[in-house]
């Protein structure tokens, strides 16, 4: 049974990725969280329409699990989904593993290689590459399958809060200042929930 989700998640993830980095929509019935690739902005709180990760179980690339339990650990998760096949995803890489570094202990940084099973050893040397030291997920079911079947571009990232819940907008595409738009992403889901916003470490 599990076999049969995870190949399930790695056959909607792949249809997410037929469009291609920044490609059109496929579906007009979709969720629109639609940006443009040079990281114009979306219509305020678009990420909710993807859905939430309130419930879900995840294989991580180094064999461990990542359920909703580590998102509840954290005040704030940022998921970057990326692909192998997708180039801008893998020139970012190096950016978002410094942003990644730079987090406070009640922020985290996580990665979803969407055609990252099957293909662990190119995924692994892609984020080796970049220095990024973080948790990456290849597989999954429950919220992050529905969230991953809900993509429509490559890269996507989004912003969670410790219930689960996708806040704010999903920043689809490189960014010309990642630093600066994740960061005051980061500081919507704390203000959201009532904490203190953070600045990153020098």
């Amino acid at each position: 049974m599990k076999k049969m989700i995870s190949m399930m998640l790695v056959f909607l993830m792949a249809l997410g990725l037929l469009a291609g980095c920044g490609g059109k929509k496929a579906d007009d019935s979709a969720p629109d969280v639609s940006q443009e690739a040079d990281g114009a902005e979306a219509d305020q709180g678009t990420a909710s329409a993807l859905g939430c990760l309130k419930s879900f179980s995840a294989g991580t690339l180094d064999g461990g699990t990542f359920t909703q339990e580590d998102i509840q650990a954290k005040d704030v998760t940022v998921i970057n989904f990326w692909a192998l096949t997708c180039g801008p995803c893998i020139v970012e890489m190096p950016s978002l593993a410094a942003f990644g570094k730079a987090l406070p202990e009640n922020v985290q940084l996580i990665t979803v290689c969407l055609d990252g099973a099957g293909n662990e050893e190119s995924a692994q040397s892609v984020l080796q590459d970049a220095g990024f030291e973080g948790v990456t997920l290849i597989s999954g079911d429950g919220d992050l399958l529905d969230l991953s079947g809900n993509l429509m571009y490559t890269p996507t990232t989004v912003f969670v809060d410790a219930e689960g819940n996708l806040v704010g907008d999903a920043v689809i595409g490189v960014q010309k200042d990642m630093e600066a738009v994740f960061l005051a992403a980061v500081n919507q889901v704390l203000a959201a929930g009532g904490k203190d916003e953070i600045s990153l470490a020098e």
